[in-house]
């Protein structure tokens, strides 16, 4: 009979959608910073079953993917709040580290998930400025202040530097990865930590995730039907907003071709 006074069950559901880091002067990608609020919002919700967090990112920035990760265990950690984590089209890179701050992972059978490796990419213009007639003049205080200069022509001991600092890299994702889903991952199926992807079935299989399922579906079979899921989402100011439809065409050109070509990774 006083079914109706029994308080609904709340679920703070964080939703982080797009490249990691600073992706333009007027589109803000994921970063420490623009979402440190939202997700302590949301691990203040008293009386939370979980938190429920949504990630749809074709990776960026290492040091973002990470800072984002470990303060998503730390307050997981400190507030005894289980994590939930649901992938949509893509968490790959360091949007597959940043879903790794989740106790499960559940992802759509057609998601991509993965891509645990580390990338650098740039182009070479030496050739180009030798057929326009242009000299290259660069002056350093230290003689490797100049390393991967794209006007220049490639050095081995740059190469074997940058190689240095990936595989370094590589090895800190490697880690959150093993810590994260410990005996789930099926290592011995094929090589996860190569820079490969795949789908959201596949990933399931290799222990990358748990489930296939979305985010309004499994939080109520968890948590019932009538589970409040209460949204938290970075805004777009209207300073923002005013800057983004300003005049300014050739940044927002570049930076939107930019972005792009981190999701075109993923065929995206």
């Amino acid at each position: 009979m006083l079914s109706f006074l029994k308080k609904k069950k709340i679920v703070p559901h964080v939703k982080l959608s797009g490249v990691i880091g600073n992706v333009g002067k007027f589109k803000q990608g994921i970063d420490f910073s623009g979402q440190e609020e939202i997700i302590s919002k949301a691990f203040s919700v008293k009386k939370a079953e979980c938190i429920a967090i949504t990630i749809n990112s074709p990776g960026g920035s290492p040091v973002q993917s990470h800072l984002i990760y470990n303060f998503i265990r730390r307050l997981a950690k400190k507030n005894k709040k289980k994590v939930i984590v649901f992938a949509e089209d893509v968490a790959a890179s360091g949007g597959y580290l940043i879903a790794c701050a989740g106790d499960e992972i559940y992802a759509n059978s057609s998601s991509i998930i993965g891509s645990i490796g580390v990338i650098y990419s740039s182009f070479g213009f030496t050739e180009l400025i030798k057929k326009i007639g242009v000299e290259r003049r660069v002056h350093t205080a230290g003689k490797n202040k100049s390393t991967l200069d794209p006007f220049l022509e490639e050095k081995k001991e740059d190469i074997e530097r940058l190689k240095n600092i990936q595989l370094d890299l590589h090895k800190d994702f490697i880690n959150v990865v093993e810590k994260s889903r410990g005996m789930k991952l099926k290592k011995k199926e094929v090589e996860l930590f190569s820079g490969e992807f795949w789908s959201g079935s596949k990933a399931k299989d290799l222990g990358l995730i748990d489930e296939i399922g979305d985010a309004n579906q499994v939080l109520r079979e968890k948590f019932g039907e009538d589970v409040v899921i209460k949204k938290f989402e970075k805004s777009k100011g209207w300073l923002s907003k005013k800057l983004s439809s300003s005049n300014d065409q050739v940044n927002q050109i570049a930076n939107i071709l930019d972005e792009r070509s981190v999701w075109q990774r993923y065929g995206l």
